[in-house]
């Protein structure tokens, strides 16, 4: 894939103009190039992709969602000309379900993914209609969704034919009246590594007679590095246009290494919003936030995304309409005194008692303290966490602060004082070891090692070692951090791996090269002592 043109000198070349002025609007509207509510409260998205039209029976995703601290979902929807088309009653019952969660709805057809070059793809024209055909559904919604014109609609041929039947949508459904905040995809399979959308931007946004549009860029392998993401984004956000990352991802494919982190940290630096790639459900599970739809099972992409450094437990807030932004100034009480479990050489569990708010509690975070020094160790949504990475026979002190969707933290709760234990079990004296290949193609492949313990005490710590006897090489792993020697690969696992309790196992993922053969390896050792494989 050709990487994305430099952006350096953009301005100077005339690509980008600052944005005018925007009328005062009701609901969710843009202002002064920014997403904004029928208030004027800024909006900075932090949400989740659900393919709802896919897994039409997995409603309960929706709450789950929510339970993580997002404030956002980008919904999959069809207008039937690839997939089956989602009826008024069921978008209906959708924005009825964000609503309930106090989720902002934004909703997307899904059938115009690469045209031009899928063949299966439908039109921006046919995607409009869709949206024309639900009015009844979506009048009056405006404070609470956005409409996704249509996901990823020019794939790599001709992407210039994007910029007419993008302008030619959003004029259609102004035409009908529509005043909701409208979101456009753009070509290059949403990642514009030809810069037409951005080239194009300020022309297609002044088509629009309300001027409540806002653009959407999708961050996969392409934006590789940190100078892509920030050019990328600033030059959207120095011209005064609204910009958003409808989608991205991390794990590396076959086409390259995303750089998420830049992704997320500018992100936040800028105040513009992110949509992760997506809840579960991927045909290939490498972008599954969640595994099996189930909230309690978080892949390490979820862990990064909810979890991590600018993730959604830390930046999130709820949108105003719902009552959680700058007119709630009342933070949540103290979390009960935490009592810890489960410790081992590296890691405690942390249990408290919940705290209350005024509208509601939507996250904890843990900091361990020491003196008058306190640093971050971990975020939940709910009232207990794991602690990994701790060092063996060390006493540490923690406590907890509450937070709400508004922003306000609570006082701090008493501490808790923890030593970690001499050492863990014995690694290896009782496991298993199944090995996968998920998916692969020509020249690569991605593979999934799952480690059982088999024992009856926990594994603390372990290093497992595998051969390839093909030529096979690891390109990329999450779960562990992988050196390999010829065909002896060793995998020392991360902090939230580290630890395996009894008849538990943790997964490790990864991608590989490989060049026609690619046999499983035949044999694994756990610290040294021979598993057993499944």
């Amino acid at each position: 894939m050709t990487v994305l043109a430099t952006l350096l000198g953009l301005l100077a070349l005339g690509g980008l103009a600052p944005a005018q002025a925007v009328a005062a609007a009701t609901g969710l509207h843009i202002s002064d190039g920014r997403l904004v509510e029928g208030n004027g409260n800024d909006f900075v998205m932090r949400g989740v992709n659900h393919a709802h039209t896919w897994y039409p029976g997995e409603t309960q995703s929706l709450a789950d969602i929510k339970a993580t601290g997002a404030n956002t979902v980008r919904v999959v929807l069809s207008d039937g000309f690839r997939w089956s088309k989602n009826s008024p009653a069921d978008v209906a019952a959708v924005i009825a379900q964000c609503k309930a969660n106090r989720l902002i709805c934004v909703l997307e057809v899904h059938d115009t993914t690469g045209y031009g070059e899928d063949s299966a793809a439908g039109t921006l024209d046919h995607a409009a209609d869709y949206w024309i055909s639900l009015k009844d559904v979506l009048a009056g919604q405006e404070d609470y969704v956005i409409i996704n014109i249509g996901n990823e609609p020019w794939g790599n041929t001709n992407p210039a034919g994007w910029t007419a039947p993008t302008t030619a949508a959003i004029q259609k459904l102004r035409g009908a009246g529509f005043a909701h905040t409208i979101m456009v995809d753009a070509p290059n399979w949403g990642q514009d590594w030809q810069g037409v959308m951005r080239d194009n931007a300020q022309a297609v946004y002044d088509a629009d007679s309300t001027g409540n549009l806002i653009f959407s860029i999708h961050m996969y392998s392409v934006y590789n590095t940190a100078q892509k993401v920030t050019d990328y984004l600033h030059a959207f956000v120095d011209a005064g246009l609204p910009l958003v990352i409808g989608e991205f991802g991390g794990p590396a494919d076959q086409y390259g290494d995303p750089d998420e982190d830049t992704m997320m940290a500018a992100a936040e630096q800028l105040k513009l919003g992110y949509i992760a790639w997506s809840w579960s459900g991927n045909t290939d599970p490498i972008l599954d936030l969640t595994i099996g739809f189930d909230p309690t099972r978080l892949s390490a992409w979820g862990e990064r995304i909810f979890h991590g450094a600018n993730g959604i437990a830390q930046t999130s807030h709820e949108a105003t309409v719902f009552g959680g932004a700058s007119q709630d100034t009342e933070a949540p009480t103290a979390p009960g005194t935490p009592t810890a479990s489960a410790i081992t050489a590296t890691s405690a569990t942390l249990t408290w008692t919940a705290s209350s708010d005024n509208v509601a509690v939507t996250g904890y975070d843990v900091v361990r303290v020491s003196g008058a020094t306190e640093t971050a160790v971990a975020a939940s949504a709910t009232r207990s966490v794991a602690v990994t990475g701790l060092t063996a026979d060390t006493a540490y002190t923690f406590a907890v602060y509450a937070r709400d969707a508004a922003g306000n933290r609570s006082a701090r709760s008493a501490t808790v004082s923890v030593t970690t234990a001499k050492g863990g079990s014995t690694p290896g004296a009782g496991c298993s070891v199944g090995y996968r290949v998920v998916g692969q193609w020509p020249g690569g492949f991605q593979g999934e090692i799952t480690i059982r313990n088999t024992g009856t005490a926990a594994i603390d710590g372990w290093t497992l070692g595998f051969a390839f006897a093909n030529g096979q090489t690891v390109t990329n792993m999450w779960g562990g951090t992988p050196k390999q020697t010829g065909g002896s690969v060793s995998v020392a696992p991360a902090s939230y791996t580290s630890t395996i309790a009894a008849n538990g196992s943790v997964t490790v993922g990864f991608t590989g090269s490989q060049s026609g053969t690619n046999a499983a390896p035949t044999a694994f050792t756990l610290s040294g002592a021979t598993c057993a494989t499944a």
